[in-house]
């Protein structure tokens, strides 16, 4: 069994502070992918044990973006960003294995205003396009914030939420693509009918006790890689930033291939 986790921190040194390195260690994983580590090289000195080796991707402003990827399997090769470069955001690191590649992706948000959905939009295609590129080679999973609720059972207030970022028809259009092209939301395959299934809340008062959340947080994979999917989880009650760990179990078969 593979176990993989991604979590966005919302600002690693704080959820440090909160209770990460207790999480990181109970739950065991083989791949521990996080996003908004918001810090720069030599900010934090993350002691992980040495079956990890840490791959970070900085972005160029201070104290925004950023995602990083602790893992115990050595990948042959190491991606940041979409195209040659680096972004300067570092929203992107992809590890290629044996098996698949991964990558781990912070998606931009479109801001409350919406100033930013142009944006946003073109990034998803470069974004599709690159997996697209990717999955002609080998299998993919994509986990991270990708910052949309998909469909109305994604968050507690569709209605409300209706033309909001993260829940505009723009948005949700281009997940709907990106499925279409070949990939599976791995959380939806084993709980399509769930509801209150969320991994992120707002900070303001009594939000996240009363469960008003969106799930915005995936595990996507390559549809050929269902068969292997053991399990989708998402850990609502660890507390430490807005967003809550997920988690994807593959099978050993997969393992094997590594």
């Amino acid at each position: 069994m593979i176990k993989l986790v991604s979590w966005n921190v919302n600002g690693l040194r704080a959820c440090v502070n909160k209770g990460f390195n207790t999480y990181f260690n109970e739950i065991g994983a083989d791949i521990f992918c996080i996003q908004e580590t918001k810090l720069q090289e030599g900010q934090i000195a993350l002691e992980l044990g040495d079956a990890y080796t840490q791959y970070w991707n900085y972005a160029l402003k201070k104290g925004y973006s950023g995602t990083a990827i602790f893992s115990k399997i050595k990948p042959l090769s190491v991606r940041y960003g979409l195209e040659e470069q680096s972004e300067p955001e570092g929203r992107v690191i992809t590890l290629e294995f044996d098996a698949f590649y991964l990558v781990n992706v912070y998606t931009p948000n479109a801001r409350r205003d919406l100033s930013r959905l142009e944006y946003r939009l073109e990034w998803e295609e470069r974004f599709r396009s690159f997996l697209l590129q990717l999955d002609s080679h080998k299998p993919v999973i994509i986990c991270g914030d990708l910052n949309v609720a998909h469909q109305e059972i994604d968050l507690k207030n569709p209605k409300s939420n209706r033309n909001n970022s993260g829940f505009t028809p723009e948005e949700r259009d281009k997940m709907s693509l990106l499925l279409d092209s070949g990939f599976t939301d791995s959380f939806r395959y084993f709980y399509p009918e769930r509801e209150n299934a969320y991994t992120w809340w707002s900070y303001m008062p009594k939000v996240r006790e009363r469960n008003v959340g969106w799930r915005i947080d995936y595990f996507l994979v390559s549809s050929r890689l269902e068969p292997l999917l053991d399990d989708a989880q998402i850990d609502c009650d660890v507390l430490g930033s807005d967003h809550c760990p997920i988690i994807l179990n593959i099978s050993e078969s997969s393992e094997s291939s590594l």
